[in-house]
């Protein structure tokens, strides 16, 4: 079987696992597709290599992480600076303290995680996260990767991720307050 026969196939074979993967990753169809195909523009470039001691499917996949954090990378660089106004005012005190106000203790951690709305809440909130934010964020709690890594992939010192982490979770905090909290 020739090379284009051969990257044919793995198109019609793996497009649908790659892609389903890259959305999860990615949180965005459009860019998912993207990246989709870029990882078989490379799978094109560097068949030669590919020297089948692995599943094609896992070679296709590893080149999709890679796709993925060049992405993450250069939008991360991209975006502009995140501005802090909403939070604190010109002294760098809060602004609204109720961010740092406990939560209703009968809401038990278990019971909100298995309700559907709630998650769904959760979910928006974290898409509405600056993407400097969500990216991290989703690196560090949804796929589980250590700060190391993330801030290697990220290429921001780990003290950096630490401030953008909690950043985060101020934010999500208001977010689910505002959304889910103050509706109960």
């Amino acid at each position: 079987m020739t090379k284009n026969e051969t990257l044919k196939n793995w198109i019609d074979q793996y497009s649908g696992a790659l892609l389903r993967r890259a959305v999860y990753l990615l949180s965005d169809k459009v860019e998912a597709e993207d990246v989709v195909q870029e990882v078989f523009i490379s799978a094109f470039s560097s068949y030669d290599s590919f020297e089948g001691k692995s599943q094609p499917l896992t070679w296709l996949m590893t080149i999709l992480n890679r796709k993925v954090a060049d992405f993450y990378r250069k939008k991360y660089k991209a975006e502009p600076q995140i501005k802090l106004d909403h939070f604190f005012d010109e002294n760098g005190s809060w602004k609204n303290d109720d961010v740092l106000n406990d939560w209703d203790a009968s809401n038990k951690e278990t019971e909100l995680l298995d309700d559907k709305d709630f998650n769904k809440t959760l979910e928006d909130c974290i898409e509405d996260l600056p993407s400097r934010w969500k990216i991290p964020m989703k690196m560090y709690y949804l796929e589980e990767k250590k700060a190391p890594e993330v801030s290697q992939e990220l290429n921001i010192s780990t003290t950096n991720l630490w401030k953008i982490l909690q950043r985060s979770r101020m934010q999500l905090r208001e977010c689910l307050e505002f959304n889910w909290f103050a509706k109960s």
